[in-house]
């Protein structure tokens, strides 16, 4: 059986990928491994052992685009509202908090936020599907 390990995204700036994933979702650097033309950064928490995979490419020095096939990446959290709040303190803009219900119940309770580079992540509440 296939066993999930980890996504990829192409980020421009390093530094600033870092510190928005460590700061917005407690992620910190579980690897980083330099190439010539590229650098992997991987990163994880000790909620799961599914990591992110950053790849900076060297050099490059305009944004990715991220077209239309690109959807979105999801994290869980306790509280969202909560979290929320918290990535307001820090500065960021989380979209609007949405209640997604299906045949009269709480299917998922959620609001997107975008890390510098655009990719959107979508942080839902602990229920049901989402824990």
């Amino acid at each position: 059986m296939a066993k999930m390990i980890h996504s990829m995204i192409r980020v421009l700036e390093e530094a600033r990928s870092v510190e928005f994933y460590s700061k917005a979702f407690g992620l910190s650097v579980a690897d980083r491994v330099d190439f010539d033309t590229f650098t992997l950064i991987y990163m994880s928490n000790a909620e799961t052992g599914f990591e992110l995979e950053l790849t900076v490419n060297k050099g490059r020095t305009e944004a990715y685009d991220l077209g239309n096939a690109y959807g979105h990446l999801a994290v869980s959290v306790e509280e969202v509202a909560v979290e929320r709040a918290r990535l307001l303190k820090l500065g960021f803009k989380p979209g609007e908090l949405v209640e997604l219900n299906r045949d009269g119940k709480l299917f998922g309770l959620f609001f997107f936020i975008s890390d510098p580079d655009g990719y959107k992540i979508e942080v839902l509440q602990r229920h049901g599907r989402f824990l």
